[in-house]
């Protein structure tokens, strides 16, 4: 990483406030931001309230510290992180703070590619040979599957003989233009397909629509999680907590690497885009998940501030 970078804070609260006192809860929580070629992660620090009882054991009741038997690695490399409840209690608060510094990733070529089928074909099984990482990134999942309905939608792009970047281009603009933004008509549970047919959803819908339409043709395509600067109108201050979390895709070109492109915003990932994880679709790196024994019927609620740390913070 070389250059000066763009350095932004990141806050990311999650608040439960349960229906019903909840008895017993175990918790899995994908919230380590990585750090890459054109990422720098520093001052990352969790907090959890109630402390969780690994915590307890270690640090005790005055102090909280995060146990490092309480990390681990997924098979993507993303840091994993759980905790558990023993003691009743009514509300859950994780917070996720830490500065990333960016750099401006390698402008993408739409033509400095090979032909998309030949990428493809470089991504067969074949016995006896060596595969890329990104194998694994061609098989479907539930939320984001190998379907002749995407492959068709895939198609209009990954015309015969196109280069594999100008076609993943052209693939995320026609999913922005496609599709409209907004909530309520889906759900983190719905899949690509389903998502295809309403034409509408969010960063995630439209993130899996890419990825399993591409997988469709046999192309390997990964989820990336993490936060999006939002720029607020001029004259207007940026406020806390109005950002949110974000998704988008990253395609393998065997050229030019991951080309991280943004179907939401109709753009390639750059200085705004903050990478929290990545793996097969929204499952593999929701950012809080676990199985609790009460709490009744509850939605989380989210804020998340992504704030340029050469601006002053909002309500100071």
């Amino acid at each position: 990483m070389t250059g000066a970078l763009r350095w932004l804070s990141i806050c990311h609260d999650t608040h439960y406030d349960y229906e019903l006192p909840v008895e017993l809860a175990h918790h899995v929580a994908c919230l380590v931001p990585r750090s890459s070629e054109t990422q720098l992660v520093r001052a990352w620090d969790l907090s959890i309230d109630p402390t969780p009882d690994e915590w307890l054991a270690l640090a005790g009741p005055a102090g909280q510290a995060l146990p490092p038997s309480q990390v681990s690695l997924d098979p993507w490399g993303n840091g994993r992180i759980t905790f558990s409840h023993s003691r009743v209690h009514d509300k859950l608060r994780v917070r996720s703070r830490f500065e990333a510094g960016l750099s401006a990733p390698p402008a993408i070529d739409p033509d400095s590619s090979p032909a998309w089928e030949s990428v493809a074909e470089s991504l067969r099984y074949h016995a006896g040979t060596t595969h890329r990482e990104a194998v694994e990134f061609t098989l479907g999942t539930e939320l984001a599957p190998r379907d002749p309905q995407l492959a068709a939608y895939a198609r209009l792009s990954f015309t015969p003989g196109r280069p594999m970047a100008a076609a993943a281009l052209d693939l995320m603009a026609r999913v922005h233009d496609d599709f409209a933004y907004g909530h309520g008509a889906t759900d983190a549970g719905t899949t690509a397909v389903a998502a295809l047919a309403l034409r509408r959803g969010v960063c995630q819908d439209f993130a899996h629509v890419m990825i399993g339409a591409c997988r469709s043709l046999g192309l390997a395509a990964r989820y990336v999680s993490g936060y999006l600067l939002t720029q607020p109108p001029p004259g207007q201050p940026r406020l806390v907590g109005a950002d949110a979390s974000h998704a988008w895709a990253a395609l393998w070109c065997p050229e030019q690497g991951w080309l991280a492109l943004d179907p939401t915003n109709r753009v390639p990932a750059g200085l705004d885009h903050v990478t929290l994880a990545w793996g097969r679709d929204y499952a593999d790196v929701a950012p809080l998940r676990g199985v609790i024994r009460g709490g009744g019927r509850v939605q989380p609620r989210v804020a998340v501030t992504v704030q340029p740390l050469d601006e002053p913070a909002a309500g100071a």
